[in-house]
């Protein structure tokens, strides 16, 4: 896998679900990440502490690990307090090896944009 981190931008509206997928490769082909950990964290500014982070999600169940498959599922519960705006982010992941490799593949900004409909229903 590249040591080199991903840069991607993700846009989320309010109020909604939002999935996305991850696919670790190593020469086309799935790496098994069984036992492995992800971590989703989002912050204000780069030098906020972890504790001050606006979204934080621990991903240690995945939907096929054997082929390198997991998945990010931010609901509105996730992210209701913070604000619209601009964030930054990342992606860690964190092996099963003894000593574990930590990674981070993905780094970018995470814009939660405001929504026109406000009502549930």
């Amino acid at each position: 896998m590249s040591t080199t981190p991903q840069k991607q931008d993700l846009i989320i509206q309010q109020k909604t679900t939002k999935t996305y997928q991850l696919k670790f490769r190593e020469n086309g082909v799935g790496v098994d990440i069984t036992g492995w950990t992800v971590f989703f964290t989002v912050k204000s500014g780069m030098a906020d502490a972890d504790a001050d982070a606006k979204i934080s999600k621990t991903i240690t169940t995945h939907t096929n690990p054997t082929a390198g498959e997991t998945d990010i599922v931010l609901s509105s519960s996730d992210y209701d307090k913070t604000p619209p705006g601009s964030y930054v982010y990342d992606i860690k992941i964190k092996d099963n090896a003894t000593p574990a490799t930590i990674l981070i593949v993905a780094i970018g900004r995470l814009t939660i944009e405001r929504i026109v409909t406000q009502r549930e229903s």
